[in-house]
């Protein structure tokens, strides 16, 4: 099968050439003639499957009929980075159409995007917290939106977004189609999905299954070696682009430091930084001015980067999804890549966990002088959650009836914190609360 038989305006065509496309990818393969015959999806690929051109492209191909310069169609993103690539593939993609895109979102004056809503636009691509902004300073009309589209469904539910989604779409025509796409979709996150789609087909691409052109690996480490490990594995990369994931944004900043303190070519994207130094820092990971670039989960989505060689997670992730998350982003559109992994012996459960996810064990290999106190069939020092359960304390009906905090069962209903000294309660990172998400 190939683009022509999509049957798309001509003007789309020269899109889908000048981007060299050759064949669809399987979740495009699925999805375009559904969007097309215009019913809501639930779309689910693993990262560099092609996500975003299975609704762009259907996107364009509804909007060269009716009228131009007014917004029809609105994609949500979680970060600014997702928002710009997204951008990105629309200009791409329809470059031929005469249709307008902008993005929207915060960390940027607000000026050039109230201009450019009044010159007239028929896409915006925006993360929720501007958006709300603009809305509700009467800069953008919304009653016209035909097609909504959440991209990074299982991030935009999970981490925060929520009672802004739920304002959005409030805020748009009832009558209208609902898309939405992910890398990971938690069964949980699934149903809460489904309640805001109407009778939805859900197309669903080896989302646990791994990618067959990433070569999977993981190197047992002692905590305290794990930097000395990570500069020979970069060694070893040779030239290539290497994306190192690390937990946390002081963490972040710290490794990168580090390892421009032994000479390598590296820089960090993490939450602390402003919009001008988070598009410095892409641009010279992007364009190879720079080797490594050291991430967090949160500031990494939206990377799309098709020369990314490796990934190496520093700190296994806290969930298995985002293991298949990251991961994906080496190998790439049928290109080659490698995902490596230093595991501590605390990390051994989530590695156990990442393994079941993907159905098959993942190779161990050794590196000379860097020995540990325990192996690989040794006991986890910490329990792994099974994401995939539903708390008892939670009952799952309407859209409403989820948040964070209802996830976990007060002290008092917990009889092994009954008469212990409680903790102040846990800050949740709400991308809600900064204008600049």
């Amino acid at each position: 099968m190939d683009f022509d038989n999509f049957a798309f305006h001509p003007q789309i065509k020269a899109g889908i050439s000048a981007a060299d496309y050759a064949d669809p990818t399987p979740i495009q393969e699925k999805t375009i003639p559904v969007i097309m015959a215009g019913k809501d999806v639930l779309g689910l690929a693993q990262t560099g499957t092609g996500k975003t051109a299975a609704f762009v492209l259907p996107i364009l191909q509804q909007l060269m009929r009716g009228p131009r310069g007014k917004l029809r169609a609105l994609i949500l993103a979680p970060t600014r980075e997702l928002a710009e690539q997204t951008h990105t593939f629309i200009k791409l993609l329809g470059r031929q159409t005469g249709l307008r895109s902008i993005t929207i979102y915060g960390g940027v004056g607000q000026k050039p995007q109230k201009d450019a809503l009044k010159e007239g636009v028929d896409i915006v691509v925006a993360c929720p917290g501007r958006l709300l902004d603009l809305k509700n300073q009467g800069a953008l009309d919304l009653s016209r939106i035909q097609i909504l589209v959440l991209d990074e469904a299982d991030q935009m539910f999970d981490m925060g977004f929520l009672p802004s989604i739920r304002r959005i779409i409030a805020m748009l025509p009832q009558n209208r189609q609902t898309l939405l796409f992910s890398a990971t979709m938690p069964e949980e996150i699934r149903k809460l999905a489904n309640q805001i789609l109407h009778n939805p087909v859900t197309i669903e691409i080896s989302i646990s299954e791994p990618l067959n052109t990433i070569t999977h690996a993981v190197y047992l480490a002692e905590p305290a070696r794990k930097e000395e490990m990570l500069l020979n594995l970069l060694k070893e990369a040779g030239d290539g682009s290497v994306l190192v994931f690390i937990r946390t944004k002081h963490r972040a900043k710290k490794l990168a430091f580090e390892l421009q303190q032994a000479g390598v070519s590296a820089t960090s994207l993490q939450g602390n930084l402003s919009q001008s130094q988070r598009d410095t820092a892409m641009r010279a990971f992007r364009f190879g001015k720079v080797q490594v670039l050291v991430a967090t989960d949160i500031a990494a989505r939206g990377i799309d980067v098709s020369r990314v060689s490796h990934v190496i997670n520093y700190d296994l992730p806290d969930t298995p999804e985002a293991y298949t998350h990251r991961t994906g982003r080496t190998g790439r559109m049928e290109r080659l890549g490698t995902a490596l992994s230093l595991v501590s012996q605390e990390d051994l459960g989530m590695l156990r966990t990442i393994e079941r996810l993907m159905g098959q064990k993942l190779e161990v290999r050794k590196m000379d002088g860097f020995e540990t106190s325990f192996n690989i069939n040794s006991p986890a020092l910490k329990v792994v959650k099974q994401t995939n359960r539903k708390p008892d304390s939670v009952k799952v009906s309407r859209l409403n009836d989820v948040s964070p905090s209802a996830r976990r069962k007060p002290a008092s209903e917990n009889p092994k914190s009954a008469g212990l000294p409680q903790k102040s309660p846990r800050r949740v990172y709400n991308k809600n609360r900064f204008s600049s998400y």
